[in-house]
């Protein structure tokens, strides 16, 4: 043994920056561009390899005999964590709830789409106390089911089966959904430094829910939406109803998908509170490897059973927590309550006076009954004068109820799934509906050769083509598969009159490729697609290079009855470092809004790079500004803003927060101008180094491909019907 290694164990291999015993390089220079938002998805963590299809696996899946395997699920209690009254149909309904209820409406992140649930921080916040134990006892059924069911479509749809078992009639599942394999840890849930911190730091004003930091939902850290003992654990109902029309408007719910949503998913089930929280082992990410990746095992007493503690919250809402029926609305309206504490000490109200046969059964003896409850968010169905409207609506009919919880289930497990054309299985519901972004199939046999002439005997200059291109195409989010060039919706509210869109250039451009589409039979979304390659080409034909630009036919034109204005808003680009625009001063730095926009663009930190450097040369800057315009051959795709970046003849001269002067050392004369977004291609080592790439001169031509492939994903980020 090596004489200089102390007998305090501490190992003698030099570890690298990212062990627990060291610096990330991010706690060493915390005002670095952190890239990893850009790395979140690699490839290289998937263990099925490149040629996986998870589409071509579906079609080998039994679903019935799934539907089968869950639905014996239910009621098959488990020793080491019995069902609550021999059902686990409130447990799956909570794990599939809080898996799809992180979604926000705002960036589109979160939600069920990938399984992220089952990493950090997801797998830990304490609002997810024991959905580990829900995933755990789903394991057996993706056990035997394999790579034909992946864990983001089994979690989803457990909670439908759980309804189904329950007494529902659901509205309908689409499997689809892929698992990616490692935490989506670069996704912005807050910036609290503990659990369960107080929510003012979210909010301009606490008392003014709409100043909600965006794009956040929930209203304290760890949790899915409100906290259920009130504003800050404080009770106060018609707070609590005020902070829950924002939270779940920000889920993409309105008034009556809410009040559905809250009493639906308090229907079947109960909370878990008694006994002490201080009892418990760590959260999963936390706990030692005997845990095997459970957390919250209680260290002292049973902890299972009626002695489980979960939220803190006590007890069942309903007289039959097992069964779909209305006894949700009858408990709430039928008494008056009383706030008290759980036996965790947990705030949450109690009826004043019930009837023996009112309350539920003990969840281990059904000889025993025991006192139901509601919670903070509950009574605010009551107090709150549209919930309480809405909610003695469903009281007095019932169907009315089931079907309004249905649909608002099937829209809160899809929301982030994307358009009907990614949907798989037997259970698809048929109708299209407004969220979904329903857009009509596009033609595929007009002339595409005719139609290209057309564009290039337009009058239409490069930029102009391609500007227009590019921004029907960037609102597509890979979160939640919204937006994108097909649907043709730039040309209509609240698109069109979007300032990062040029309202004017745009009518401009639109007026004559409109022209274009009616005369041939394509469509505008096509044409509009066809015009951004078509201006490509051109330019990498006054660079040298001959290119073909590959092209898909088959979008449809979206009608303004067909799109959600509304919803549509949350779209709007706020910057596009692309086009080197941003609507105004954030106190996010451009470049950070950037890395933002790739990755909801499904753009690796290469393609991004490349991107920037060949939509600069076509000029494609918002307004025309010459900011990192470094060519003097501005329209040909030249690899020239690379060779000018990385040229040590020019110095980089601050002339403001975000401008830059670029000067020749020899002379002192500015050439050209930036802004942060240009210059930081060339002052991060990492872009750098992609920089340096494109800028050599055995590169020119692999600078144009690589431009051209990164376009044509980006033109092709919505068609989710070609391969």
């Amino acid at each position: 043994m090596n004489e200089h290694v102390k007998s305090t164990g501490k190992c003698p291999v030099m570890h690298g920056g990212n062990t627990a015993v060291g610096k990330s390089v991010m706690e060493w220079w915390p005002n670095a561009l952190n890239l990893d938002i850009l790395h979140q998805h690699d490839t290289k963590t998937n263990p099925l390899g490149p040629d996986f299809n998870y589409r071509e696996e579906l079609k080998k899946l039994d679903v019935e005999a799934l539907k089968a395997d869950l639905r014996a699920l239910m009621l098959d209690s488990q020793e080491w964590w019995p069902a609550d009254w021999g059902s686990y149909v409130g447990m799956m309904a909570r794990v599939t709830w809080h898996a799809a209820g992180s979604y926000r409406i705002t960036d589109g992140r979160g939600g069920a789409n990938t399984g992220n649930q089952r990493f950090a921080p997801l797998n830990s916040w304490p609002d997810n106390v024991n959905t580990d134990k829900g995933r755990r006892l789903l394991w057996p059924i993706k056990k035997k089911y394999g790579n034909k069911i992946s864990w983001a479509d089994l979690i989803a749809l457990a909670g439908t089966i759980a309804y189904d078992v329950a007494g529902l009639k659901t509205f309908g599942f689409a499997f689809g959904r892929e698992d990616i394999w490692h935490p989506e840890k670069d996704t912005y849930w807050g910036d609290e430094k503990e659990w369960l911190a107080p929510s003012d730091g979210r909010y301009g004003d606490v008392t003014k829910p709409e100043t909600l930091e965006n794009p956040l939902a929930a209203v304290q850290m760890g949790l899915i939406y409100v906290n259920p003992e009130g504003v800050n654990g404080k009770s106060d109902p018609l707070a609590t109803a005020a902070q829950m029309r924002e939270t779940f408007a920000r889920m993409g719910m309105n008034d009556e998908e809410t009040v559905a949503l809250t009493a639906g998913g308090h229907t079947i089930g109960k909370s878990h509170g008694n006994g002490s929280a201080a009892n418990l082992s760590p959260d999963p990410e936390a706990a030692g490897p005997e845990f095997q990746g459970l957390g919250w095992m209680n260290t002292k007493g049973r902890g299972i059973g009626r002695d489980t503690v979960v939220s803190g919250i006590e007890g069942a809402w309903t007289t039959q927590p097992t069964k779909w029926d209305n006894g949700y609305f009858e408990m709430l309206f039928k008494h008056e309550w009383t706030l008290t504490h759980s036996p965790a000490g947990a705030s949450q109200w109690a009826p004043i006076t019930i009837a023996e046969e009112d309350k539920p059964a003990d969840v281990e003896d059904p000889s025993i009954h025991v006192m139901p409850m509601m919670t903070d968010a509950d009574m605010a169905l009551k107090v709150d004068p549209i919930y309480r409207e809405i909610s003695l609506r469903f009281k007095d009919d019932f169907a009315a109820f089931s079907d309004a919880f249905a649909r608002a289930w099937f829209k809160l497990t899809h929301r982030d799934v994307g358009p009907k054309s990614r949907y798989f299985g037997p259970d698809v519901p048929a109708e299209d509906l407004i969220w979904q972004d329903p857009i009509p199939a596009g033609r595929k046999d007009y002339d595409v050769v005719a139609v290209k002439a057309k564009i290039i005997n337009s009058g239409l200059t490069i930029a102009e083509m391609v500007t227009t291109a590019w921004d029907s195409a960037r609102t597509f989010r890979g979160s939640d598969k919204r937006g994108g060039a097909n649907g043709a919706r730039i040309r209509l509210a609240p698109q069109k009159d979007w300032e990062g869109n040029e309202p004017a250039r745009l009518a401009k451009v639109l007026s004559v490729l409109e022209g274009i589409a009616s005369e041939t039979g394509a469509s505008l979304a096509d044409v509009i697609v066809l015009a951004g390659n078509v201006g490509v080409e051109l330019a990498a034909k006054a660079a040298g290079f001959d290119v073909e630009v590959p092209f898909a036919p088959g979008r449809g034109d979206a009608t303004a009855e067909q799109t959600d204005a509304d919803s549509f808003a949350v779209l709007e680009p706020l910057a596009d470092g692309f086009r080197n625009w941003q609507k105004k001063d954030y106190v996010v730095s451009p470049e950070e809004m950037l890395l933002d926009r790739a990755q909801l663009m499904g753009l690796t930190a290469p393609e991004m790079t490349v991107l920037i450097g060949g939509m600069r040369v076509l000029g494609t800057n918002y307004g025309g500004t010459a900011h990192g315009v470094f060519t003097d051959r501005v329209g040909a795709l030249t690899n020239d803003f690379f060779v000018t970046l990385t040229d040590m003849a020019y110095s980089w001269v601050p002339t403001g927060s975000n401008s830059y002067d670029i000067r020749e050392r020899k002379s002192g004369a500015t050439k050209y101008t930036a802004t942060r977004v240009d210059l930081v291609l060339g002052s991060n080592s990492i872009l750098r180094a992609y920089a340096e790439v494109y800028a050599q001169d055995d590169n020119k031509e692999k600078f144009v491909k690589d431009f051209v492939a990164a376009w044509v994903k980006v033109m092709n980020a919505d068609r989710f019907d070609i391969a």
